[in-house]
């Protein structure tokens, strides 16, 4: 299978090229962006290819997929000429900076009737994926509440330039600050943990610490803090931040009928279970992907396994959709200072 990369920054170069690269079914790869210096520099390292243009990219009928890794406000753009090019699409997240973009990536997806995927890459991990499996069995009971984290020192140390003039840092391109980048991770994960929607939100923002290349406080926030409501009537807080400077933290906590879910809290033991009753049960998993330790996140392998017929979707446009309404909501609740609802 020979695919394409639109966007040749961090996250091309440190997880989908080398994911791609080490899938058995991916014979070449085949790099596109707007500086031609990097798609050549990750072409010499992941021994592809070099796209010229985007319409060279597109127009070769030998792709059969393409990771959309451009920033933000160009997914709309790149992933619906992809797919209307008949290219199966994983569009990094959030899948567009508004609702109306998403909705003409899904339409385009279901024009064209190719796979469409975004890459909510939590969905993956072992860990998640036991506490998933522990919720389904009902062995807690129901979950009545959580509070969720994601909140590391920012971006600025991890895009190509390695500096606060990063596009992460601009309103136009990242949309919505840190929410956007950390928190739709866990909005999505709570949907597919809870299978239940988020659907009345609150929020505090702010651009706390971040300033940019001039100086000044960056356009969009490092911090905000939601309250939640999910449609089967739990309440959760979470918090995520670009001003955790000690450590990383990306750990979530469920409180069921039964018990407490703890969820990376503990290096070693990544799932940690404690019933009402007292009993205590670890399991150590995996230790989960972060930006100082680069692991396969199980995305890519999944994507292609789709492509080749072998396994559904893992996350949808249309899960990726209901989470870009959360995050919406959440600006829209932090700057008027009103409860939103998302639907």
């Amino acid at each position: 299978m020979k695919v394409g990369i639109i966007g040749c920054g961090s996250i091309t170069k440190f997880r989908h090229a080398p994911e791609y690269y080490e899938n058995p079914y991916v014979t070449d790869i085949v790099f596109y962006d707007r500086n031609p210096e990097r798609s050549q520099a990750l072409a010499e390292l992941f021994e592809g290819q070099v796209a010229n243009s985007i319409e060279d990219l597109l127009e070769d009928d030998s792709i059969v997929a393409i990771s959309d890794c451009s920033s933000n406000e160009s997914h709309h753009v790149f992933s619906t000429q992809a797919l209307l090019s008949g290219k199966h699409v994983l569009t990094e997240k959030p899948i567009a900076l508004s609702v109306e973009e998403a909705e003409k990536i899904i339409d385009a997806q279901k024009q064209s009737g190719k796979l469409l995927m975004v890459d909510h890459n939590q969905r993956f991990t072992r860990a998640h994926q036991k506490a998933k499996e522990l919720i389904a069995s009902g062995e807690l009971g129901s979950v009545l509440t959580f509070k969720t984290n994601f909140g590391h020192g920012g971006p600025e140390s991890w895009g190509v330039n390695k500096s606060n003039s990063t596009w992460f840092f601009k309103k136009d391109r990242s949309g919505y600050g840190v929410v956007a980048d950390l928190g739709i991770h866990k909005l999505d994960l709570m949907h597919y943990l809870l299978d239940d929607q988020i659907t009345q939100v609150s929020a505090f923002q702010g651009a706390l610490d971040k300033v940019d290349e001039n100086g000044n406080p960056i356009e969009v926030p490092d911090n905000i803090v939601c309250n939640l409501r999910t449609a089967g009537g739990r309440l959760g807080t979470a918090s995520f931040s670009w001003t955790y400077y000690g450590e990383e933290d990306n750990s979530s906590t469920l409180y069921c009928e039964k018990g407490i879910m703890k969820i990376y809290h503990d290096d070693e033991h990544q799932l940690e279970v404690l019933t009402h009753d007292g009993e205590r049960v670890r399991y150590e998993l995996e230790a989960i992907q972060t930006n100082d330790n680069q692991t396969n996140t199980g995305v890519i392998d999944s994507f292609v396994d789709s492509v080749r017929g072998e396994e559904d979707l893992v996350v949808t446009g249309q899960d990726a959709l209901d989470s870009l309404k959360v995050v919406v909501a959440l600006i829209e609740s932090a700057k008027s200072g009103y409860v939103k609802d998302v639907f």
